[in-house]
């Protein structure tokens, strides 16, 4: 099943894609949600009759009247307020090579556990214009991830139980202001005011029953779901990166397990792959660098375009654009 959260009538709307067109969840079934938190909260109760509804459509059964056509809908992030979001840090080739770049040995801790950190949930965003101050545009960068969301709430999940609290899986742009990203850390403190700016998630959330013509077997060693589905980023209409979510190291069940260990997930929370290999400017320009010392820096310019495809999740679009204002924090730094 794939949902999205659009605006229809002036307010968040709760919908399934089929096709071309989106069905709006209110004029299916009197008795299914509005909102993706309420579906998130009563998974378990709404999915079979969410199911039964989205086969009707297949079927022909539901008046083509009742849709909306997707592609001229105003899409929101499919889960627009998350509970949490938290973001990992699962493909080992894009550590490697970021470490690599700066001439640092591999971490060996990467391979004994999953790592996680928060980010703002309440800065989630879906397509559409991302509004980036002027500190954000010293080397602005984009990530290109998946990500998962919980539908029901658990605690110390282990993970060979984890993938039966995953609701589906998204595209997730985890936007990042290099200059103050590395700054703060410096105190071995953040990422915080680097990355706190806007996540991206979107276009739809897709049901795992939908993904299992791409399942495959985890890595070696590892517990888990993983999924064959290429990983593809252009700017401005020109591709920059390109993976597969399957070279995730540490499964969403392996981070799942880590993130419930003493604490409540909650239906709604996010949480992010990491990025995969070659997935940021911030990879590229290293890699770029080390090859060929004249190699000449990109980063995200106002008014550029970014466009992110998994395979089965859709295409994830955004534009970036300046604020009005010219309040710089960069500025405020003490000498």
């Amino acid at each position: 099943m794939k949902l999205v959260t659009y605006i229809k009538d002036g307010h968040d709307q709760l919908g399934i894609v089929v096709g071309e067109h989106i069905y709006a969840m209110d004029s299916l079934h009197n008795d299914l949600p509005t909102t993706m938190s309420m579906f998130l909260n009563f998974w378990d109760d709404i999915m079979p009759l969410a199911r039964a509804v989205e086969q009707r459509i297949k079927d022909g059964l539901v008046r083509p009247v009742l849709a909306d056509s997707y592609e001229s809908a105003d899409i929101l992030a499919p889960v627009p307020h998350p509970t949490s979001c938290r973001d990992g840090y699962a493909f080992r080739q894009h550590v490697a090579s970021a470490r690599r770049n700066r001439k640092v040995e591999m971490i060996p801790e990467f391979d004994q556990y999953p790592i996680f950190y928060f980010t703002n949930h309440n800065s989630i965003q879906g397509p559409g214009d991302i509004v980036c101050m002027p500190d954000h545009f010293q080397k602005l960068d984009f990530e290109l991830e998946a990500a998962i969301v919980i539908c029901k709430p658990g605690r110390n999940i282990k993970a060979s139980e984890a993938d039966d609290y995953i609701g589906g899986l998204m595209i997730m742009n985890d936007m990042s202001a290099r200059t103050l990203q590395m700054e703060e850390m410096l105190l071995n403190l953040g990422p915080a005011k680097g990355k706190d700016f806007s996540t991206v998630i979107g276009p739809m959330l897709v049901t795992l029953d939908e993904l299992e013509q791409y399942e495959v077997p985890c890595k070696d060693n590892h517990t888990g779901k993983a999924w064959n589905l290429g990983m593809t980023c252009w700017v401005n209409g020109k591709q920059v990166s390109a993976g597969n979510l399957s070279d995730m190291d540490w499964t969403f069940a392996e981070i799942i397990e880590r993130c419930s260990y003493g604490v409540d997930l909650m239906p709604g929370d996010v949480i992010g792959s990491g990025t995969v290999g070659t997935g940021c400017f911030l990879e590229l320009n290293g890699t770029g660098l080390l090859n060929n010392p004249d190699f000449v820096p990109q980063w995200l310019q106002e008014g550029d375009v970014v466009e992110m495809d998994i395979d089965g999740l859709g295409k994830l679009s955004n534009t970036i654009v300046k604020d009005e204002s010219d309040f710089s924090i960069l500025a405020l730094k003490k000498v």
